[in-house]
Parts: structure tokens; C-alpha cells; sequence
């Protein structure tokens, strides 16, 4: 007798069960971007279950094209691998961000050294494999896939980044407090054309320092409001989101099977800004949502930048950023100090991981390095009113369950109705 409970009998049922009741879900509007990623990471959900059940896997959508259908399977398969690699740490990461401080900036070296006397890795090792690395309660704080993103996807990144040039050299400063674009801390290209500098590109978010906090104010103009990026104002800025979009579709269907529940929730917020942005007459924030092929608040795009150790103190303490890199660059680390992790970081790798919690650089010292790193506020979650997910999860039974649950093909079939169907 199998142990699997009879509700997890049906694709769908399964489905819901993921979400862990997680409801109502949202309505996407078919003329939005966020449709078709929908439909994609619906596919690519499916896929990465029949790969763990050891099932035929489910024709595309008709809607694809070549391209995005051989990145999707390529992430897919590596997404299955991953989970079936599965390594727990003794760490508790619920208390461990209790003990962080909501006011640092992620590179306090005294408060960070304390936390490390106070959760000391047990051990050093090295990850070269697609991996899930795991808490002592189970949940999830990274997802490592190798070679995620295939020659499309890398050479989308590549060309969306050049038409940055512009941005990416005005961002670049000199002063001591701005870390991230200091110049410092980029070193100089090869000569393939890419310019250092670290830029945001987000359709609607806070500016640093103007986050809403607390209940948003009945009235809009008591208080700071989320506003399009700069690098998205002027001429340019559709261009640009257009040319990111199958690179920003791969990173919101690998979140569909990363944390399904951070998936909706950030597709709730969307909605919910681009309803906000029409009530109130921000016609260029709705277009830029609109069009925005990412379940993403934002991505920082960052050129030959060198990153010492920092967390990402916004954002959600449940919620997973979602690194990618490619470039001429060669045999590079990426070391989680407090996890006493040091990864593969080569051309084509995708991390996701918990922002807030996981404390982290990476040192490239020759070739070119392009990282587009997508990031969730929590701030403008907050705006929105949009609740928390919880932590993703991993279980043993989740594979034998996979393997149990009877697929029916007629399932496979309605692809992006989801938010239409699943039961209340």
C-alpha cells in the first residue's frame, strides 16, 4: 500500500497541495507578459515532476518558440537533478534571522563575526553538482543549478547588456558609502564591448531610503509611492524590457518550482501595482508592468564588479533572489561564508537563494562578468498589502509522492488556466 495520501491523487490536486492553500490566486490579464510566463512556468513545473516521477515528459505549448523550449528543458532537468541532491546543514535559519539587526546594511564585519561564533558551519565543502541546500528544519536556502542558462539565454543577457552601456558607465561613483558602485571595486573589460557599473531596472519600486513602511496612507501623496526606475525613464526603457524578457521568463519559471507560493505572491503584487498605477493615471509605469516578462520586483544588472561579503538585508526572509552569470571569465567561487559553502560559479550558473540570510561574494579578478540578479522587495510587497510566503520546504516524501501521483494527460493540456481552476 502506498502511503500517499488520496489527495494528492490528481495533477491539479498536487498542485494545491504545493501551494498549501494559498488562495485565491490571481487573474492574470491575457495581454500581459506575466500570461505567457504563467503558461511557461506552468510547463516547466510539469516537466520537473514527470523528470522526479520518471514519466514521459509533456509536449510544449504551441505558443513557444525553439529557443525558449530548449532553455526551459535544459533548466528542467537540472531543476529535477538538484532536488534529488539534497545536503542539510545544522543551522537553524529561522533563528538565525532573528539574531540579524533590521537596520544594518549587510556589511557590519563586528555584528557578522558574532553571528559566526553564534552559528558556526560545521563544515567546509564544495558544490560542483546541481544541488538543494537545506536548514535543520528542512527549508530550503539554496537551490544550485550549473550550466541553467544555455547559449540563448546567454546570449540574450549578453546583448541586453550592451544596450545598457549607457547606464551601466554613468552608474559607476567614487564616494565611500555607496558600495555597490563604487569604482573600486570594478576592474577593466577585455575588450568584448561590456561596460562596468552596477544599474537597477525595476517597473515600479522604492527608491532607497523612500520605502513605505508600515500601512500604506489613504492618500498617496502623505508619503513616498513606488515610481518606475530611472534606467527604464526616457526612450529606451521599453526597449530594454523587451530585450530582457526570455532571460527574466527562465528565472520566474525555475521560482515555480523553487517556492511556488513566492511565485504568487509576487504575481498578486504585479496585478495589484498595475491596478494602483491605472487608478491613479501612471500610464508609463502600467505599460512598463505590463510588459515586464518577470515575477520579479526588479534585476541588478552588474558588470566586472568585484563583491565583498554582504546580505541583502530588504528583502523577505523567506524569499529567494535568483542569480545569474555569463562571460569570458573562468573557474570563479562563490563563497557563503556563513553556510561554509564555496560553490562552482562558471559561465551559465543559476543560485537561488535567501538574500536576507545568506552572506555571500564572489571574485572574479580576470575575464568579463555579467550578473543579472532578480531580486524581490519587500517594501513594495508592502504596499500592496501582499502577505508573506512561507519557507519552501524540502521533504523526503516529496519524491516517492512524485512518483505515486497519476498523471492523466488530458491534465497537461490547459496550460495558464490554473488561476481559473484551482479549488477554493
Amino acid at each position: 500500500m502506498s502511503d500517499i495520501p488520496p489527495e494528492w491523487s490528481s495533477y491539479w490536486d498536487h498542485v494545491f497541495h504545493r501551494l498549501n492553500k494559498f488562495h485565491p490566486l490571481p487573474e492574470i490579464p491575457a495581454d500581459w507578459a506575466l500570461h505567457t510566463i504563467n503558461l511557461v512556468s506552468e510547463w516547466v513545473e510539469q516537466q520537473y515532476m514527470a523528470h522526479l516521477a520518471g514519466r514521459p515528459l509533456i509536449p510544449p505549448p504551441p505558443e513557444l518558440d525553439v529557443p525558449t523550449i530548449l532553455a526551459c528543458g535544459q533548466l528542467t532537468f537540472l531543476l529535477a537533478k538538484a532536488y534529488r541532491n539534497p545536503i542539510q546543514l545544522d543551522i537553524d535559519m529561522v533563528r538565525y534571522n532573528e539574531a540579524l539587526t533590521k537596520w544594518e546594511t549587510g556589511m557590519n564585519e563586528a555584528h557578522k563575526e558574532s553571528l559566526l561564533a553564534r552559528f558556526p558551519p560545521a563544515k567546509k565543502m564544495l558544490l560542483t553538482c546541481p544541488s538543494v541546500v537545506l536548514d535543520s528544519g528542512y527549508r530550503i536556502i539554496i537551490w544550485y543549478i550549473p550550466e541553467a542558462l544555455n547559449g540563448y539565454i546567454q546570449s540574450d543577457m549578453y546583448t541586453a547588456t550592451l544596450g545598457m552601456s549607457h547606464h551601466l558607465r554613468k552608474s559607476v561613483t567614487h564616494g565611500a558609502g555607496q558600495w555597490r558602485t563604487n569604482g573600486a571595486n570594478f576592474h577593466a573589460t577585455n575588450g568584448t564591448g561590456v561596460t562596468p557599473g552596477c544599474i537597477n531596472i525595476a517597473p515600479c519600486w522604492f527608491q532607497q531610503g523612500r520605502e513605505c513602511q508600515g500601512t500604506p496612507p489613504k492618500n498617496i501623496w502623505d508619503g513616498f509611492m513606488p515610481e518606475v526606475s530611472a534606467t527604464l525613464k526616457g526612450g529606451r526603457g521599453m526597449s530594454m524590457i523587451l530585450q530582457m524578457q526570455r532571460p527574466g521568463l527562465l528565472a520566474s519559471a525555475a521560482m515555480r518550482v523553487m517556492h511556488l507560493q513566492q511565485y504568487w505572491v509576487s504575481i498578486q503584487t504585479h496585478i495589484k501595482l498595475g491596478h494602483w498605477a491605472t487608478s491613479h493615471g501612471f500610464e508609463d509605469m502600467y505599460q512598463n508592468l505590463k510588459h515586464w516578462a518577470s515575477i520579479y520586483t526588479g534585476v541588478a544588472v552588474m558588470c566586472t564588479r568585484l563583491s565583498p561579503y554582504h546580505q541583502d538585508l530588504k528583502y523577505p526572509p523567506e524569499g529567494f533572489n535568483i542569480l545569474t552569470s555569463i562571460g569570458s571569465y573562468r573557474q570563479a567561487m562563490m563563497h557563503l561564508i556563513n553556510l561554509g559553502i564555496n560553490i562552482a560559479y562558471d559561465p551559465g550558473v543559476m543560485v537561488g537563494y535567501l538574500g536576507r540570510l545568506v552572506r555571500h561574494r564572489v571574485q572574479v579578478d580576470e575575464g568579463d562578468r555579467i550578473v543579472w540578479a532578480w531580486f524581490v522587495c519587500d517594501s513594495v510587497h508592502n504596499y500592496t498589502r501582499t502577505p508573506h510566503p512561507e519557507y519552501a520546504k524540502y521533504s523526503p516524501l516529496d519524491l516517492a509522492m512524485y512518483e505515486h501521483v497519476k498523471y492523466n494527460q488530458a491534465d497537461f493540456v490547459r496550460y495558464g488556466t490554473l488561476g481559473l481552476t484551482c479549488p477554493a
